[in-house]
């Protein structure tokens, strides 16, 4: 698929979404999924190359656990997951003691972040879809950051 087509998908999808509303809401949306797939591509790699790497995320709260399964969780469990379980924990990673730079970084990302989305079923096609087209540990996916960060604006 190609960026156009993947950025278009996900903002056809949000679209839909009754809890979406403007192109702001989408992009904010878009950037902490964006950013947990990355960071859980990135942690594939720093486990091989960081000696004793250790995630500042619970493994629940880690992409490939929760999001990458594309029959996971959906629906109200998602939403209620994201909502009540994923962004408390990734918010508290800025102010707690001794959390690694990693943690600090995830933090702060979602120190402001919010879900905007309410339709659980929108949302997982929004994770699919983002899981099934890039690999940000991959030598030809990785422009595609510089490339979505231009196609959005």
């Amino acid at each position: 698929m190609s960026l156009s087509t993947l950025i278009k998908t996900i903002q056809d999808i949000m679209r839909k979404d009754v809890g979406v509303d403007g192109d702001a809401q989408r992009i904010s949306q878009m950037v902490w999924l964006l950013f947990l797939k990355i960071f859980d591509d990135k942690e594939k790699e720093w486990e091989i190359i960081i000696d004793n790497y250790k995630s500042p995320l619970q493994s629940r709260f880690k992409w490939s656990n929760w999001a990458a399964n594309d029959e996971g969780m959906t629906g109200e469990e998602l939403i209620d997951f994201v909502n009540n379980d994923l962004f408390p924990s990734l918010k508290k990673l800025s102010t707690t003691a001794g959390v690694s730079p990693h943690g600090k970084i995830v933090g702060s990302v979602f120190e402001d972040a919010y879900n905007y989305m309410k339709s659980g079923t929108l949302l997982r096609q929004v994770i699919n879809t983002i899981q099934g087209d890039v690999d940000f540990n991959s030598s030809n996916d990785r422009h595609v950051f510089n490339d979505i960060y231009e196609k959005i604006l």
